[in-house]
């Protein structure tokens, strides 16, 4: 559990998280999500009566026999969905470059994923993970349960200290049992998760977000420096002032990239990369992740029209 002092902390850093993303809700996105994900058939509404034009085929013929006129059954939308958002908590959410570490940037983004689907009414859950699950809310409704999602994404300690997806994604699996609306955020640097991605996607709608930091793109020229993992401890000391160390650590970084791209392509998951702000004025107005999810919205309502 969290000391007081850290506690209060945390609820300061939840309020402006916030603030910020409510904004950029009802000003940005907040439209763009409700066209870009859209409940499963159709709820019946009312009946009307028949007019020019309508399809015979909707005609209700018991209610046509009492009303005496032909009426006719309306139907909209099924708009509601089950939003799960499962968020990476293990040790390498500690880490981050510039101004944020990548646990905050995780909940800055669960938080506008989590205001976007309470304004269109939709239920939000939450799991959070490392190498196992280490919490699970089920989805429910109400602004209060979104402001609990962000709380516990800072909040929460995790157990484990690796990231492993597998468990997690085998939890997903068995427990959702309405077709349901997954985000994934992750820096995905983990075992083999193919396996477990699969089924999943194949039950559910499931949307991977990897969490990139600016200083993971590319190896710094900073001299010679002790790097450490922070799931494993383990320490290497790397020259980054050679030339070729910094190219073969460019070519590695590009390999795993589209290794974890082919996973999801494989398993027919969207997914997108968002960046870490690097200053004060890109996190204010959200420059670093609006952009590609204005892109990704945009593409997924053609797709899916």
């Amino acid at each position: 559990m969290a000391e007081e002092g850290e506690l209060e902390e945390i609820l300061k850093r939840v309020r402006r998280i916030e603030m910020r993303t409510s904004g950029l809700v009802r000003e940005s996105l907040g439209g763009e999500y409700h066209s870009s994900f859209k409940g499963e058939g159709i709820d019946f509404e009312d009946f009307r009566e028949y007019q020019h034009g309508d399809d015979v085929r909707a005609i209700d013929w018991r209610v046509t026999a009492r009303m005496d006129t032909p009426h006719i059954r309306q139907f909209v939308e099924e708009r509601e969905l089950s939003v799960l958002l499962a968020v990476d908590i293990s040790r390498s959410g500690e880490y981050g470059s510039t101004l944020i570490s990548r646990r905050e940037f995780a909940a800055e983004i669960a938080a506008l994923l989590a205001f976007s689907a309470q304004q269109n009414g939709d239920k939000i859950g939450l799991l959070l993970f490392s190498d196992q699950t280490e919490l699970f809310l089920p989805p429910k409704k109400g602004y209060s349960h979104c402001l609990r999602c962000v709380r516990e994404v800072l909040l929460t300690r995790a157990k484990g200290q690796r990231t492993d997806l597998t468990p997690p994604l085998e939890s997903l699996s068995r427990s959702l049992r309405r077709h349901s609306l997954v985000f994934l955020l992750s820096d995905f640097q983990a075992p083999d998760f193919s396996k477990a991605l699969k089924p999943l996607a194949r039950q559910h709608d499931v949307v991977a977000l990897r969490l990139e930091d600016e200083a993971e793109t590319a190896l710094p020229k900073v001299g010679t420096v002790l790097f450490e993992d922070a799931e494993t401890g383990e320490q290497v000391r790397v020259r980054t002032s050679d030339p070729a160390v910094r190219q073969a650590y460019l070519q590695e970084r590009r390999r795993w990239e589209a290794l974890v791209a082919s996973v999801f392509q494989g398993s027919g998951v969207d997914h997108l990369v968002l960046r870490a702000p690097l200053d004060q004025n890109e996190r204010q107005q959200g420059l670093h992740y609006l952009g590609p999810l204005h892109q990704f919205f945009r593409t997924r309502r053609r797709r899916h029209d």
